[in-house]
């Protein structure tokens, strides 16, 4: 059971087996769907991108699976390569210290609590990392994010941006929140922006831990 554009990336381990997809909004729905193969007695896979306790379905598993027709299904979450994972072993090692993870996504989200959020984090000196930056039609979240970035930790702070992630057609760019390129950033993209820490040397975006190096 899955999003359907997640299933079409993994067909040989899919083919002969009976599939539960659905598309995007409708996640309730392919739970519930999914458990009630369960209950009948079938062993069914949730199928998510990066990992699926991370923005993805586990949690609204273990909700619906408190209704009393779902009880006796177990349930084990299977542990997976979250996008801020793949998306900092290709830009280098961005999250060596301290780092948070805020999805700009206010379809569940109000984007009131989102703001604060960015905010604050901005204020913190953390690594962060931002999920679903900018879609077609929400671009003023990741131009709110990009601004109150700039404005704690200066224009010179560097970013690290990840389109697509560990798949075949990755692409990586790096550089200054000055010069961060808005117009790059998709739904697919993972955004890091590094701390007064965050280094870009020789390619390679990574964040000072504070290791006394004597040479």
């Amino acid at each position: 059971a899955g999003y359907g554009r997640y299933l079409e990336q993994i067909p040989s381990l899919i083919k002969g087996k009976k599939k539960i997809a659905t598309g995007m909004t409708h996640e309730i729905e392919r739970c519930r769907l999914a458990l009630e193969e369960a209950a009948s007695g079938k062993n069914v896979s949730v199928v998510c991108s990066g990992d699926a306790g991370i923005y993805g379905m586990t949690g609204l598993i273990l909700e619906l699976a408190e209704q009393e027709k779902y009880k006796g299904v177990q349930i084990a979450a299977v542990p997976g390569i979250t996008a801020a994972i793949s998306a900092a072993s290709s830009l280098g090692a961005p999250l060596m210290n301290d780092f948070a993870i805020i999805s700009l996504s206010d379809l569940l989200t109000p984007k009131n609590t989102i703001m604060k959020r960015l905010r604050l984090l901005a204020e913190s000196d953390m690594v962060c990392a931002i999920y679903n930056p900018r879609s077609h039609s929400r671009k003023y979240l990741l131009a709110y994010a990009i601004k109150y970035m700039k404005k704690a930790r200066g224009g010179d702070a560097k970013f690290g941006i990840v389109k697509n992630a560990g798949r075949a057609n990755e692409l990586t760019v790096c550089g200054a929140l000055d010069h961060f390129p808005e117009e790059f950033v998709d739904m697919s993209t993972l955004v890091i922006i590094g701390n007064s820490q965050t280094v870009l040397r020789n390619g390679k975006l990574y964040t000072l831990r504070g290791y006394r190096i004597k040479k």
